[in-house]
């Protein structure tokens, strides 16, 4: 039986995302698609796969991110589904481990493809935000005023997220410097 559940989760926070796409499998929930906050599970053996998901250099479209998941599924993974740039994968927990990043360099190199992300949306959304609020200054235009304001609502949370990155990418650079 499928079952599916809409949750939204900001491009910052994959770590919780993952975490509880696992929650889920542990419980016997499998993911077997993925879009926009949507999750649908099929009923399976309670933590029979573990789940990972990826934010992709390009589309999952391109030759470059059909070859990496073709890459992933050759370890004995299977590509779930994706939405937007994001991958999600999962593999059978008795096949053994599962981690996309190796390394502290590939989690960094995660860590900055989020970045870069965001980084492309937040000033659309600050100029927008500034446009709007300005229009309705002008023109006492309500709807002007709301659409603003929730841009520069979306614009403070994205700005929160990417300091929030930002930290988490000292951290891991303070790590490998530990180990060096």
């Amino acid at each position: 039986m499928k079952r599916t559940i809409h949750r939204l989760f900001w491009a910052w926070e994959p770590d919780k995302e993952e975490a509880w796409l696992n929650e889920m499998a542990a419980k016997g929930l499998v993911l077997s698609d993925v879009g926009w906050c949507r999750f649908t599970f099929e009923e399976g053996t309670p933590g029979a796969y573990a789940v990972r998901l990826e934010l992709l250099d390009f589309m999952p479209s391109t030759k470059q991110s059909q070859d990496y998941i073709r890459f992933v599924e050759e370890t004995g993974a299977e590509y779930v589904g994706k939405c937007l740039r994001w991958a999600y994968f999962r593999k059978q927990t008795a096949d053994g481990g599962f981690d996309l990043y190796s390394d502290i360099d590939s989690r960094l190199n995660q860590v900055g493809r989020i970045q870069r992300l965001i980084a492309c949306v937040l000033p659309l959304l600050i100029f927008n935000a500034t446009n709007m609020l300005f229009s309705s200054a002008m023109q006492g235009s309500l709807s002007a005023r709301i659409i603003g304001g929730l841009n520069l609502l979306l614009a403070l949370l994205c700005g929160y997220g990417f300091t929030r990155l930002l930290l988490q990418k000292r951290r891991l650079k303070a790590e490998r410097q530990l180990h060096e």
